[in-house]
């Protein structure tokens, strides 16, 4: 069964266009902040493990640092290959935290 964690302030999200990268136990998150919205996805690319938050944002797109794969910020989905998909995780707010569904 998920929960939702602390993920961090808000003061320490990314700003519009930006990614970064959140460790939590175990597991990397990139956050990206894409007009106005935040969206989480796990930070490992699928294709050989790239760390995506330190990719560009590029029309909705998270593009990895090393090979160029493209996922889509809040759907997850590769543009290529089509079957490949990272993980996105829910976020709430409360107060003057963000929290994240794992």
């Amino acid at each position: 069964m998920s929960e939702f964690v602390k993920l961090a302030p808000q003061s320490e999200m990314p700003v519009e266009g930006e990614a970064k990268e959140f460790v939590l136990g175990w597991r990397a998150v990139c956050v990206a902040r894409l007009n106005g919205d935040l969206c989480a996805l796990d930070n490992e690319c699928v294709h050989q493990g790239g760390p995506l938050a330190q990719g560009k944002i590029e029309e909705g797109k998270i593009v990895c640092p090393w090979h160029g794969w493209e996922y889509d910020l809040k759907t997850g989905q590769a543009t290529y290959p089509s079957g490949a998909k990272a993980k996105v995780y829910p976020l709430k707010f409360e107060a003057e935290d963000v929290w994240i569904e794992m």
